[in-house]
């Protein structure tokens, strides 16, 4: 009986799901590709400055539930203006088809997630790191978790619509992946909390690996919320245990 190497099975998942592209030949006309770079700096400045003002609110004020769901509205009016969007194909585990990356981004987000929540564990222990965290998550503990999570959700995929669907589609093709991640990393430096810059920046890398390969949004959709979700119920608990 062939025994399963986990070390090999985890390099080909990693090497299908963020190194290899699945075969296309989409292209977008010239003046596509223009109004998204137009919609698309528009949308920066308008996101950048409503993520700004949602964060200086008080934990529990009311809003702050106002602020994110315009910060919602803004990534996805800028996504849909931008020009079409496409959800991607993935490779499938025996590499001879392909499918809407679902259980593959789900698998990645599970990943993320115990990378972040074992790096928790340190950031615990150093109070310079663990009290900027402890200030954002009060908007959790203040507030109804119900519909943070609800609205951290929708966050997420208005995010992947516009960061890795309309600003990834009008980046010129060798530089999509390094200058959405940057881009993505640089609109959280307003909130004041480095680790939520490194997270931002790992996430976006992530998503930015998967939108390459699969050449859609569908993908990054997933494992942003999926990542998003678990962090938002996950991380409160774990940090307060450490106390």
């Amino acid at each position: 009986m062939n025994r399963v190497n986990p070390v090999a099975e985890l390099r080909s998942f990693l090497r299908a799901s963020l190194v290899t592209p699945v075969p296309r030949t989409r292209r977008d006309p010239a003046g596509v590709l223009l109004r998204r770079r137009v919609v698309a700096a528009v949308t920066l400045l308008v996101g950048g400055a409503v993520l700004w003002w949602s964060l200086q609110l008080r934990p529990g004020d009311p809003l702050f539930y106002v602020g994110t769901v315009a910060l919602a509205s803004v990534w996805l009016v800028g996504a849909l203006l931008a020009g079409p969007l496409y959800l991607g194909r993935a490779h499938t585990r025996d590499g001879t088809s392909y499918a809407r990356p679902v259980v593959q981004s789900l698998a990645l987000a599970g990943l993320l997630l115990a990378v972040f929540l074992a790096g928790a564990l340190v950031v615990a222990q150093v109070p310079l790191l663990r009290g900027p965290v402890d200030d954002l998550l009060d908007h959790v503990r203040y507030g109804s978790l119900v519909l943070v999570l609800v609205i951290t959700m929708v966050n997420g995929v208005a995010e992947e619509l516009f960061f890795r669907g309309a600003l990834y589609a009008a980046i010129p093709q060798r530089w999509t992946v390094g200058v959405s991640t940057g881009v993505y990393a640089l609109t959280t430096v307003v909130v004041g909390v480095p680790l939520l810059v490194l997270a931002a920046a790992c996430l976006g890398l992530v998503c930015g690996l998967q939108r390459r390969v699969t050449g859609g949004v569908l993908g990054p959709i997933i494992t942003h919320v999926a990542w998003s979700s678990g962090m938002l119920l996950l991380l409160p608990p774990l940090l307060s245990s450490l106390r």
